[in-house]
């Protein structure tokens, strides 16, 4: 029997005793000694959900050691859990809901362009990027020469702000963008009107925004009127994550992104 399953002649006989003496229960694991590992897994995952309130003391987030101190496990079994849970209490990330009404119909529509553009119609993914500091080196750049590099001063000199509006087409990743010095509803329709003259006029143009105020103003949407073969589709609110953002493109040579600004490219 032991070679039969390949296991020691010690072990066949343990069982065949258990199951004389207790018959099919006999079979059964019999408990072992210490913590079972399900209830560490449970006490340290419990210690994760609880609060700031209900964490360790003097700190805002466990570490290995307070956790091990609290639950009386050894710290390399605290790391071990963390690892194979993939718990980080370190780290926190951000998050907003939409609470747009439409917010699904939008989805669908905005996804729907992406994946299924209509016939003979160019699909943009239009957005805005204000505020780009318009830098230039405070001394001339030194060219290449020969064993050397190039040089340039390591201070500059602010020229004042920008703004860039950018026209994304996502089938061949040509960008069409226009630079302003403000950002209003007369500097979106300069833009729009350098879309009208840079696509093909047999083209419908379906543009799709997020929801700041300018795309929505009554001069803009007079001008749609005026050209009908443009269409905005507005992706919901706070869901610009859907519009392949224009924060996404560099800005030309010589602009800077601007560092503080509340939305995240994706």
């Amino acid at each position: 029997m032991s070679r039969r399953l390949r296991v020691a002649a010690d072990t066949v006989r343990t069982w065949r005793r258990r199951f004389i003496e207790r018959g099919l229960d006999g079979l059964c694991d019999e408990p072992q000694p210490g913590v079972p590992p399900e209830d560490h897994r449970c006490r340290c995952r419990t210690g994760h959900r609880q609060d700031t309130r209900g964490g360790p003391r003097n700190a805002t987030h466990w570490s290995t050691r307070s956790m091990a101190a609290a639950t009386g496990m050894s710290q390399s079994t605290i790391s071990r859990i963390w690892r194979a849970f993939a718990l980080a209490p370190h780290r926190s990330q951000t998050f907003k809901l939409s609470t747009d009404p439409l917010f699904i119909d939008k989805v669908r529509d905005v996804v729907g362009l992406y994946i299924d553009p209509p016939e003979k119609a160019l699909v943009l993914c239009v957005d805005e990027k204000s505020q780009i500091q318009a830098l230039d080196r405070s001394q001339l750049v030194l060219p290449m020469v020969p064993a050397v590099p190039e040089r340039r001063s390591h201070d500059y000199v602010r020229a004042g702000t920008t703004t860039l509006f950018a026209a994304l087409e996502v089938a061949t990743g040509k960008v069409i963008g226009s630079l302003h010095r403000r950002h209003r509803a007369a500097e979106f329709k300069k833009f729009l009107t350098k879309l009208d003259r840079e696509v093909p006029a047999g083209l419908q143009v379906h543009l799709i925004p997020d929801n700041h105020a300018t795309y929505k103003t009554p001069d803009i949407k007079r001008w749609l009127l005026t050209h009908p073969r443009f269409h905005l589709h507005f992706t919901p609110t706070s869901a610009s994550w859907l519009n392949l953002r224009a924060c996404a493109i560099a800005p030309p040579e010589g602009l800077q992104q601007p560092r503080n600004r509340g939305h995240r490219c994706p």
